[in-house]
């Protein structure tokens, strides 16, 4: 099969994602998926006006040419970059995963997403600090938590939860064992009006922090699960491959009758149909319901005109292998769970 060459990939991904740019460049998309879209060596994000290209090469000392023709390609056809990183995924160095600067020299601090500000670091970790593939459920937080008690657990840098604020949620809890990340969060609070109550930024080990709040008969309307693909802390272990029923289990008591859980599982190698099936074993009793699914936005799935090939496992009947599921919870009658 002839190669096709990356200026035309970059050059059709662009065109595709023409109706995401907008005048004052202050959100954040993917323009280029290569794993979907002909060169799964890199992808492309789009920070406000700071460029990021992930290398995802296994040798990534051999693709500083391909890099260099992406940088250039993007500085030719948007002008108004201020700023542009690499993170090598595969780099021994740790400064090289987090990012170097490739041009400019103050990468963006925060993007807006459907009026909503967010604080991002870009180099805080080998992530970017911000996850663009659940900008949908960003907004569907914000249309269905007015009122709501959420927890957002696995916070990370708390983009759901203050989602949520911007919801009208009457309180969010973010749980996440890094104090960083959740400093990033207040950052987002600020940005916003939000007030910062300390008691809402909980830096805690997962399993032990259920554990007291199941201590203390504390209960939510929403919960959030994200967790990493995978982690370990001497309370228990994390896995995504394997354990996903695991966690839901953890949290379901933490749900009011007629609450909602939002399970989401970013394992690659579980297809949509693995998942589904540990879903509709929760659901056998009854006291789960599915209730709907939401889509990864096209720009980080690839457009239907820009797709090569197929994914390395079937995401049906989700979109993405960011799995992303709402599911109601009934309560059984006198029971903890």
């Amino acid at each position: 099969m002839t190669q096709v060459p990356l200026s035309e990939l970059l050059e059709k991904a662009i065109a595709s994602r023409f109706n995401l740019f907008e005048p004052r460049h202050e959100t954040a998309f993917r323009l280029f998926n290569g794993f979907s879209e002909g060169n799964p060596n890199l992808v492309v994000d789009l920070y406000a006006k700071t460029l990021l290209l992930h290398n995802y090469a296994d040798a990534p000392e051999q693709t500083s040419a391909l890099i260099q023709e992406a940088q250039e390609f993007y500085q030719g056809r948007l002008p108004w970059l201020k700023a542009g990183l690499v993170k090598t995924r595969n780099a021994k160095a740790a400064e090289e995963k987090r990012g170097k600067v490739l041009f400019g020299t103050d990468p963006d601090s925060k993007i807006k997403e459907f009026n909503t500000w967010y604080a991002i670091d870009l180099t805080l970790n080998q992530d970017a600090s911000f996850y663009l593939d659940t900008r949908n459920l960003r907004r569907w937080i914000s249309e269905n938590v007015r009122g709501k008690t959420v927890l957002n657990a696995f916070a990370y840098t708390g983009s759901l939860g203050a989602a949520a604020l911007a919801g009208g949620a009457s309180r969010a809890i973010h749980l996440d064992r890094n104090r960083g990340f959740l400093n990033l969060a207040k950052t987002s609070y600020s940005m916003n009006g939000f007030p910062i109550h300390k008691q809402d930024f909980v830096t805690s080990d997962f399993f032990a922090q259920v554990a007291k709040f199941k201590r203390s008969d504390e209960r939510f309307d929403c919960v959030f699960i994200d967790p990493p693909f995978f982690s370990t802390s001497p309370r228990g272990t994390v896995n995504q491959n394997q354990e996903s029923a695991r966690l839901i289990n953890k949290v379901r008591p933490l749900i009011n009758d007629g609450g909602l859980l939002v399970a989401v599982n970013n394992a690659l190698y579980v297809s949509g149909e693995e998942y589904m099936r540990t879903l509709q074993s929760l659901c056998e009793d009854g006291y789960l319901k599915i209730k709907e699914f939401i889509p990864v936005p096209d720009d980080c799935t690839g457009y239907a005109e820009t797709r090569v090939g197929k994914p390395i496992t079937d995401p049906a009947p989700f979109n993405h292998s960011t799995k992303i599921a709402i599911i109601e919870v009934k309560r059984k009658p006198n029971s903890k769970v």
